[in-house]
């Protein structure tokens, strides 16, 4: 494909604006249109659950870029106006307000939904892949993934003794430990038997585990939640599937994410856990796809992929313009994210797999301060380091080396 007469993003978030930003980076001149659900202008998210949520930030600080940042990208941006449905021969996404925007490549950018309980009676369920119209749930029970969503959350805290998190991923960590910060009563439920577990591994999980403990927030894993319990349409309480309930003010749902794509039905793309792409981020000529709603095939790890991360949404935006502009190369990256939590960074570079080997390379777990290599059939797979950044991204390397081996054995 030659170079784009013009490229739409759809979605204007990280993934979106960075995928913008190094289309002009790299010297592309043509139209450039940025397409957002949200009437913000594109922000972080990684601090919604920490400096937003606990009024350390106030909301305009999770901008991502100055005004005139955005107006130097010489883009179209057209915020408040979300995608709903895409003509993937013609190359045009119809919009809620009656737009058709067409381009010669189009980015689809558009993120995940957070999952949400679906509330009857005193029941709870999965709600399906739709975004959440807040109608059907009780006064009291939130979600956090958009800027709203964050600063609705924040009044609420701002009145209340007790918070329960449903939901024991990174997330509902970090959601614990600002609720902490606040001085809440923090009760942390989930069904994996210690936090992040699926992350982590359950090693470091206990680890974080016992520093919530510290901090005070109790501990109901290993177990789901049934129902919630409600009075005069407001939440007092979480019902775990043992029968016991938590007593709560507000409750959080952190229990994952629902790619966007509900608005590509009947467009004739792949779905599946998020929009399946090759290797190169590709859905199909001239549309491709970034960010957490991508699901992509990772060389290096010879399967399909979608990560929910900061990191990888920028990192991804990259490549995808790298692909746009003609270079048709494989986005085969370490995967990484970092969580804040307390006065604690951990980091992880690949994956961990629950039966890894672990290995601390650097540090001591009872200081607090360390680096554990993990090892699964005697190939590192991942590294974790807990407030030891520098040492952490050293040993890295040794991921990335197996993850390229593996690439150039695939391809």
């Amino acid at each position: 494909m030659s170079t784009p007469g013009s490229v739409l993003i759809v979605g204007a978030s990280a993934g979106g604006l960075t995928t913008a930003e190094a289309l002009r980076r790299k010297g592309y001149g043509g139209r450039l249109t940025l397409l957002g659900g949200e009437r913000h202008l594109p922000y972080d998210r990684p601090p919604l659950s920490k400096q937003v949520l606990s009024g350390a930030w106030d909301a305009g600080r999770a901008q991502l870029r100055p005004e005139p940042a955005l107006r130097a990208l010489d883009a179209d941006l057209v915020l408040g106006d979300r995608a709903t449905g895409l003509d993937v021969a013609n190359r045009t996404v119809r919009t809620e307000s009656g737009r058709a925007l067409g381009a010669d490549a189009i980015v689809i950018a558009t993120g995940v939904h957070a999952r949400t309980l679906l509330v009857e009676a005193e029941s709870v369920e999965a709600q399906p892949a739709e975004p959440p119209s807040g109608q059907d749930r009780l006064a009291g029970v939130h979600v956090i993934r958009t800027l709203d969503d964050s600063v609705a959350l924040r009044a609420e805290l701002a009145t209340a003794r007790r918070l329960v998190v449903v939901g024991d991923g990174v997330l509902g960590a970090e959601v614990a430990a600002t609720g902490r910060g606040l001085g809440l009563d923090v009760t942390l439920a989930g069904p994996q038997s210690v936090p992040m577990e699926s992350q982590f591994g359950p090693w470091a999980g206990g680890l974080l585990g016992d520093l919530h403990t510290e901090r005070g927030v109790r501990l109901r894993l290993g177990t789901g939640v049934s129902g919630l319990a409600g009075e005069a349409g407001r939440v007092v309480g979480v019902v775990l599937e043992t029968g016991e309930q938590l007593p709560a003010d507000v409750v959080v749902v952190a229990i994952g994410g629902i790619p966007a794509t509900e608005w590509l039905a009947g467009s004739g793309l792949a779905v599946d856990n998020g929009i399946v792409c090759d290797a190169m981020c590709r859905a199909a000529e001239g549309i491709y796809a970034v960010g957490d709603v991508a699901r992509w095939r990772h060389l290096g790890l010879d399967t399909l992929l979608r990560l929910e991360n900061r990191t990888n949404a920028t990192e991804q935006a990259v490549a995808v313009a790298s692909n746009i502009l003609g270079a048709d190369q494989a986005y085969v990256p370490v995967p990484y994210f970092w969580t804040d939590q307390y006065d604690v960074k951990v980091m992880v570079h690949g994956l961990i797999p629950a039966d890894a080997e672990i290995e601390v390379v650097e540090g001591d777990p009872a200081a607090r301060r360390f680096v554990a290599l993990c090892r699964s059939g005697g190939v590192a797979r991942g590294v974790l380091g807990w407030n030891m950044p520098k040492q952490t991204r050293v040993h890295r390397q040794q991921v990335a080396d197996a993850l390229a081996l593996a690439a150039q054995m695939v391809s």
